[in-house]
């Protein structure tokens, strides 16, 4: 199971709160013994590919699942994911072969154009994206419906989940907030956290997070918003926001998709 760094001690709480007593499982944190480095970019592919033995393409190493692969002298555990919306993989190392294979990925990525990057440049990157940040976009107290993360609830698994009933019946009652993702249409004013939506004359939501997104020309954010009603919140208008930065309304668009890459096309190549 991979988790959050700043979760890791209560997701491991509550899996050893909810491990049934006479089962046969074993809750063990591997944490300290493992090291991950991400590979993310459209040149990603080739350069791993220019020093594993493995097949990484992607018919034999498809987006969203997870194979052990061969790098400089480790077998690592590869997953293909991202968090910036482009083809990439998070590769988790065992902690003393950390070293060896870093070096190697950099001597190799010369040739690719690897870049070091720090978290400003994934913030911005996955704001773009509208990848979620756990702590700010989404928090126990908000529900996957309410974050447009639907997609990764499986309702009708077998045995059904802790808390379906409630995820059910919101589902049917409708929504009372929605997460959007709002794009500042000036390229001056920046977005942190935490700046007022505005919908007509009254506050409507938020900002959870923000960032300048530089592929799109201007500070972009998450946020939610409810209705004026207090009810369950209609069809979300692109132009039917501004966010006051700094004491300033600004006109944004706003979207229930991303805007980079609506449709995943640059991940699964």
């Amino acid at each position: 199971i991979v988790t959050g760094a700043e979760t890791e001690v209560k997701d491991f709480n509550w899996l050893k709160r909810h491990t049934p007593e006479d089962a046969h499982a074993v809750l063990t944190n591997v944490s300290s013994g493992m090291g991950v480095i991400s590979i993310m970019g459209p040149n990603s592919r080739a350069l791993l590919q220019s020093i594993s033995p493995n097949d990484l393409s992607h018919e034999a190493f498809p987006f969203a699942t997870s194979q052990e692969i061969e790098l400089g002298y480790a077998i690592v555990r590869a997953s293909r994911i991202t968090y910036v919306g482009e083809l990439g993989w998070e590769l988790y190392i065992p902690t003393e072969f950390m070293a060896g294979v870093y070096d190697a990925i950099v001597a190799a990525g010369a040739a690719f154009g690897l870049k070091h990057c720090g978290y400003h440049a994934l913030n911005a990157l996955r704001m773009e994206k509208a990848y979620r940040h756990w702590g700010h976009d989404i928090t126990d107290e908000d529900t996957p419906l309410e974050a447009g993360l639907g997609f990764a609830v499986k309702m009708d698994k077998a045995g059904g989940f802790i808390g379906r009933e409630a995820l059910a019946a919101q589902k049917e009652a409708g929504l009372k907030q929605r997460l959007v993702q709002f794009l500042v249409k000036s390229p001056e004013p920046m977005l942190y956290h935490n700046e007022p939506i505005w919908q007509g004359d009254r506050i409507a939501g938020y900002i959870r997070s923000g960032m300048y997104a530089h592929t799109l020309g201007g500070a972009c954010g998450l946020g939610y918003v409810d209705a004026a009603d207090g009810g369950v919140v209609g069809p979300i208008g692109a132009d039917d926001y501004e966010i006051e930065i700094a004491g300033v309304r600004y006109p944004v668009t706003a979207s229930l998709k991303p805007f980079y890459d609506p449709t995943n096309a640059r991940i699964k190549i």
